[in-house]
């Protein structure tokens, strides 16, 4: 019973971010613009879904609260943070980051608990907890895999066209440049200074 409820969680953590978390997505493929290495992206990602574990753990039990009006903006603007980061700071060093993406999931998991809290304490929250965060996980291993690809694949035709230096204004910085602008749209829309 208790393996049927992790499988069962393990699917609910992945759909929230495939296809149901569109902040996640593009916080993960910021990540990807910013990575000097597999290594350390995926120690990065790691922080993020341990962080986002607790602090969705404290939120769906009731330990912790904050009002959605509050966390929702601040996951926008980390998604702005990580995404202008990318553009401005192509060499930022790579051991401040751990911390502050660990900093970015509390936020998400805040979030996401908030929302998760009646389906936690309906079930064994143990079960609830590791299947959430594997399926988010693995929602994220699934993105990072998709961009990666399609960064492959840019890189090999900028090669065949002799430009292997237009990679980051190419690539990197529209792409950057996009997930901010809809990190600050949805900072705006969160905070009620636009209306849509």
């Amino acid at each position: 019973m208790w393996f049927e409820n992790v499988g069962a969680f393990i699917d609910y953590g992945f759909q929230h971010i495939i296809p149901e978390g569109p902040d996640h997505v593009l916080f993960v493929i910021a990540l990807y613009l910013n990575a000097r290495s597999w290594g350390s992206l995926l120690m990065q990602v790691t922080a993020f879904t341990l962080a986002h574990t607790l602090t969705l753990a404290l939120a769906a039990t009731g330990v912790l609260s904050v009002a959605p009006e509050v966390v929702e903006p601040l996951i926008a603007i980390s998604i702005v943070v990580l995404a202008l980061e990318a553009i401005a700071f192509p060499d930022a060093h790579r051991l401040w980051r751990i911390p502050v993406v660990a900093a970015f999931g509390l936020l998400h998991g805040l979030g996401f608990g908030t929302v998760m809290s009646p389906a936690v304490l309906s079930a064994d929250t143990s079960a609830a907890l590791v299947g959430i965060t594997i399926g988010v996980e693995l929602g994220h291993l699934a993105v990072l895999i998709a961009t990666g690809v399609i960064s492959v694949l840019v890189l090999v035709a900028l090669r065949a066209a002799k430009s292997p230096g237009l990679y980051r204004p190419a690539f990197v910085i529209p792409v950057a440049t996009a997930i901010a602008a809809t990190g600050a749209f949805w900072t705006l829309q969160r905070t009620g200074l636009i209306a849509v």
